[in-house]
């Protein structure tokens, strides 16, 4: 059973910084995609970066030159290290992963099960 476990939300001031951490364990072959994404109350989850086995790495928007999206493939780890978080940026993230259990069954996306950001002052 593959499971993916966020850790690293809270509340901090605007301005400042927090680095979000999911490790996908299990019965793992490999990791292709890993994503973070994040919901606001009453809003729909909207996509934040994604990084390809590969390390290509795309953003939303809102946070680029804020977020930056990394992996370490050794720990089956995926990070999102924010910065000059605002108050916009409250909301619960979730990572994603596209996992590969054997080399006959196809590659399937993994949810974890949410971590909470707030800024506020």
């Amino acid at each position: 059973q593959v499971q993916l476990v966020e850790s690293g939300g809270g509340l901090v001031q605007p301005g400042g910084s927090l680095r979000l951490s999911c490790v996908a364990s299990g019965s793992i072959r490999s990791i292709d995609a890993m994503g973070w994404y994040r919901q606001a109350p009453g809003k729909q989850r909207d996509l934040v970066a994604t990084i390809t086995r590969g390390s290509t790495t795309d953003y939303a928007d809102s946070v680029k030159g804020r977020f930056t999206i990394s992996r370490d493939d050794a720990r089956n780890t995926v990070y999102l290290q924010m910065n000059s978080l605002k108050p916009e940026d409250t909301a619960v993230y979730y990572c994603n992963a596209e996992i590969i259990l054997s080399v006959v069954i196809p590659a399937r996306v993994y949810w974890g099960q949410g971590t909470h950001v707030t800024v506020s002052s």
